[in-house]
C-alpha cells in the first residue's frame, strides 16, 4: 500500500490525499460533537433534498438523532438556504448571515444565465421587490408567491419570477419542510424576518476560502471555484498565500492547504461509510477522483441531477444506496460497483443495519439487501 512517507515531501498521491480529505470531512471516525458544531464545520449540508443532512450528519456524529437536527430549524438557529453552486444548503443562522452575502454575485449571474430567456425585458429589482412586499406580509408557499407575481408580470413563467426573487433576496425555506418526519411544501420567508438581524455588511471571501481548505482540502483554485460556484478566486488566493502551504500533487498540479490540517497519510485506516444523497463529500472539487473514480461518477449520474447515497469503502466509493421508508417497513438497498472483501463486507452489512436503526420507525420491520457488483 502506498504511503506518503515514499515520496518527496509535501507530495501527495490520490490515497493520501483521499485520507486528509476523509479526516476533514469527519469520515475518518464519527466524531463527538454537536449537530450545530458540524454543520459549522462543514460550512452547512447540501438540502436541495429535504431529509439528506439527517443521514449526512448520522455518518459523521456519535450518537446523533434526528431530533437534534429538527430543533436547529424550528428553533431558527439553522435554516435552508440557496448558496454554494445555487443550491439549497442547510447552514448554521450565523453562517446564513455570513455566506450569503458571499455567494450574491454567483447567484445574480445564474439568475441571467439560466433564464435569460424568461427574463428578457424583465427589470428583475422591480420583481425582486415586489416579491420583497408580499413576503413582508408573511411566508408565502413557492406555488402562491409565483402565482402572485405571474398576476403582475403574466407574459414571463411563473418559475423564472420565483428564481428572481430566491437569487435576489435572501429567502430562507422556513419549516416544516426540511423536518425529519414531516413534510411540507417549499415555503420562504425574508431571513431577516426569520431568523433576526441582518446579513453581514460585507463579503469575507478570504474567510470562506479558509474554511473551504479546512472541511474539504487541500485543493486548487479549481476546486474552491467548483464548489462555491465563484469565479475569478486566483487573486484571493494570492493574498491568502501567506497563510497557506503549498503542497504538490502526484500529477504535478499545485494543492493549497492550512498549515496546520491534519494529512494522516495513506495508510492510515478508513471505515465503510453510507454517504448521504447529494452529499457535499462528492460534489465539491473540480476533480473528485479523491474519492470517486470517473467511472463511478458515471455510474451515479441521471438526466435530472439526482446524487444517490454512496458507498464508501477503503476511504473511495464503492457502490450506491438508497432507501424505501414506511411506518410499517424499512428496506435499504445497496448496490456495489466492485468487488470487496470479508472484512469490508462485514461492515457494509453492520453498519447497514445502523441505518436501518436510525431511519425506522418504532416497530417498523427492517431489511438490508446487497447486491453484488
Amino acid at each position: 500500500m502506498a504511503t506518503t512517507e515514499s515520496r518527496p515531501a509535501g507530495v501527495l498521491d490520490r490515497r493520501a490525499l483521499n485520507r486528509a480529505f476523509l479526516e476533514r470531512q469527519l469520515l475518518s471516525g464519527r466524531r463527538e460533537m454537536t449537530a450545530e458544531a458540524a454543520l459549522e464545520h462543514l460550512v452547512g449540508l447540501q438540502a436541495q433534498a429535504p431529509m439528506p443532512p439527517y443521514y449526512g450528519l448520522w455518518c459523521r456524529l456519535e450518537a446523533f438523532g434526528p431530533q437534534e437536527l429538527a430543533g436547529l430549524l424550528t428553533g431558527r438557529r439553522a435554516v435552508r438556504i440557496a448558496l454554494m453552486r445555487g443550491t439549497v444548503h442547510l447552514v448554521t443562522a450565523a453562517d446564513c448571515r455570513r455566506l450569503r452575502p458571499c455567494l450574491q454575485p454567483f447567484l445574480e449571474r445564474s439568475l441571467t444565465t439560466t433564464f435569460a430567456k424568461d427574463l428578457s425585458g424583465l427589470d428583475v429589482a422591480e420583481v425582486a421587490e415586489a416579491g420583497r412586499a408580499l413576503l413582508e406580509k408573511g411566508p408565502r408557499t413557492v406555488g402562491d408567491l409565483s402565482a402572485a407575481l405571474r398576476a403582475l408580470w403574466p407574459a414571463h413563467p411563473a418559475d423564472a419570477l420565483s428564481n428572481v426573487v430566491r437569487s435576489l433576496l435572501p429567502v430562507v425555506q422556513i419549516p416544516p419542510r426540511g423536518v425529519w418526519g414531516m413534510s411540507g411544501q417549499p415555503t420562504y420567508a425574508l431571513t431577516q424576518d426569520w431568523i433576526g438581524g441582518d446579513l453581514d455588511p460585507e463579503a469575507d471571501i478570504d474567510q470562506l476560502v479558509l474554511r473551504y481548505l479546512a472541511a474539504f482540502g487541500p485543493a486548487t483554485v479549481k476546486d474552491i471555484q467548483a464548489w462555491s460556484g465563484l469565479t475569478r478566486l486566483r487573486a484571493v488566493v494570492e493574498r491568502l498565500r501567506p497563510q497557506l502551504v503549498s503542497l504538490r500533487h502526484e500529477e504535478g498540479h499545485e494543492l493549497l492547504d492550512l498549515p496546520d490540517a491534519p494529512r494522516p497519510g495513506g495508510d492510515a485506516p478508513a471505515p465503510v461509510r453510507y454517504l448521504a444523497p447529494y452529499d457535499n463529500a462528492i460534489l465539491s472539487h473540480a476533480d473528485r477522483t479523491r474519492i470517486i473514480s470517473d467511472a463511478h461518477r458515471k455510474a451515479i449520474a441521471t438526466r435530472n441531477a439526482v446524487i444517490p447515497g454512496t458507498i464508501l469503502v477503503d476511504g473511495f466509493v464503492a457502490g450506491a444506496w438508497r432507501i424505501d421508508q414506511g411506518r410499517a417497513s424499512t428496506t435499504v438497498d445497496v448496490q456495489l460497483f466492485t468487488r470487496i472483501g470479508r472484512r469490508e463486507r462485514k461492515e457494509l452489512t453492520a453498519e447497514g443495519e445502523r441505518l436501518l436503526e436510525f431511519a425506522s420507525e418504532d416497530g417498523a420491520s427492517r431489511e438490508l439487501r446487497i447486491v453484488d457488483a
